[in-house]
């Protein structure tokens, strides 16, 4: 084992070897521009391009010309909210999100909100999901666009993309999904979803960083965008700028390793999870699964560990390579909003640890991980007086604290 164990493969992945060896050739051998039409550099430049779109519209049911490059999903999720809010404008300024989007589509709904768009924030769930009816109970005759995430970067949960789809649709609204933590984990498909707008990144797909895309759909209905970048009108006038050809080519790849190891690889990775935290709720009380018991990411375990805090309990474990629920913002102690949002309190929610296992993940390292967290939260606790308090049948509820608040 190599220490430390990774495991935060939600937050990045490493590029799979295969996906580096086909991207290679395009730094050096095949390094023409996918825009020049005048020789073969050019040429084979854009074949190769073209091909890598054909790999990821595969992975979402989509057609290849469907797909837009772009520099990694912050600015898909940009260029899909902010393009469709300005290309219809005048039919309307309302636009459907939840609280537990990731940043890139918060922050972008929170621009427009300062140029007058209204923005609803729908509820979740306790376990982080968004429901088809709150959906279709929002939406106005101005409502340009509905932007829900497909499964959540720290809880894992999966949000009914169908039915929210469904009534999208029936709305004639389009729909919008940040489907970066979903892409090669779970089905999707574009179509039977009534996806209009996905957000895609290589990076959380064993790709290279600093490359995504954004699927956009051609008809019933044909979704326009205004560009957020100008100059040479590449990708069908929607995205300005010279194409990443090698990280574009590893993207692809990464992509049709995704579709074809999927069903194993899905298999395998709940097995591991499951072993995870069966193994943590066999030794150890007081511990909760944040997110759906069910409808989650196969990768994803999010634990909250009370009596325990948070930060002690990363340096407790050098060894691992994990996210705590004091999240994304690591600088600031705030507990993680996403958290908040589904009900768990503060104190639980600084207790909070997201395991997230990926395709270089072994079993050794799961039993490895295990071990180390339980004698971690074990070590803690003993210093605990609060779960001492508790062990000993006293309802800390009911005590009436002296001192400062």
């Amino acid at each position: 084992m190599k220490f430390p164990i990774y495991l935060d493969y939600h937050a990045t992945t490493p590029v799979d070897p295969e996906v580096l060896k086909t991207m290679l050739p395009y730094f050096t051998d095949v390094f023409g521009n996918a825009a020049s039409r005048n020789h073969e550099f050019g040429w084979t430049a854009e074949a190769a391009v073209e091909k890598a779109r054909s790999q990821i519209a595969a992975l979402i049911g989509a057609s290849d010309k469907e797909i837009i490059f772009t520099s990694g999903a912050t600015e898909s999720n940009n260029l899909a909210i902010l393009g469709v809010a300005e290309m219809y404008k005048d039919k309307g300024k309302h636009i459907i999100t939840s609280p537990i989007e990731h940043k890139a589509v918060l922050d972008t709904c929170q621009a427009l909100a300062q140029k007058g768009y209204e923005i609803t924030y729908l509820p979740v769930d306790s376990t982080g999901r968004v429901s088809a009816e709150d959906v279709r109970n929002a939406i106005r005759p101005d409502t340009l666009l509905v932007s829900v995430m497909f499964a959540n970067n720290e809880i894992g949960s999966i949000n009914p993309m169908a039915e929210i789809g469904k009534v999208c649709k029936e709305k004639g609204v389009f729909f919008h999904t940040d489907a970066v933590q979903a892409a090669g984990k779970v089905e999707i498909d574009v179509a039977a979803m009534g996806i209009d707008l996905l957000s895609l990144t290589a990076h959380k797909i064993y790709g290279p960083k600093g490359v995504g895309a954004l699927y956009v759909r051609r008809k019933a209905p044909r979704v326009r965008l205004s560009p957020i970048l100008h100059g040479g009108g590449h990708e069908r006038g929607m995205r300005s700028g010279t194409l990443n050809v090698p990280g574009i080519v590893g993207f692809g790849k990464a992509a049709e390793l995704a579709r074809r190891l999927m069903p194993e690889e899905t298999a395998r990775l709940k097995r591991l999870r499951d072993r995870m935290w069966d193994a943590i709720r066999a030794e150890l009380d007081e511990v909760y699964l944040n997110g759906h018991p069910t409808e989650r990411l196969p990768n994803n375990l999010n634990v909250s560990f009370a009596f325990v805090e948070g930060e002690s309990m990363m340096m407790g474990m050098k060894e691992l390579a994990v996210s705590s629920g004091s999240a994304c913002t690591s600088a600031s102690l705030e507990p993680s909003y996403v958290l908040k949002s589904i009900g768990v309190g503060d104190d639980l929610a600084h207790t909070s640890i997201r395991f997230g296992l990926g395709r270089f993940t072994t079993e050794e390292e799961v039993d490895f991980a295990c071990r180390k967290v339980i004698a971690t939260v074990k070590k803690l606790r003993d210093l605990s007086p609060l779960y001492e308090m508790v062990k000993e049948g006293i309802d800390l509820k009911s005590i009436a604290w002296t001192g400062h608040h």
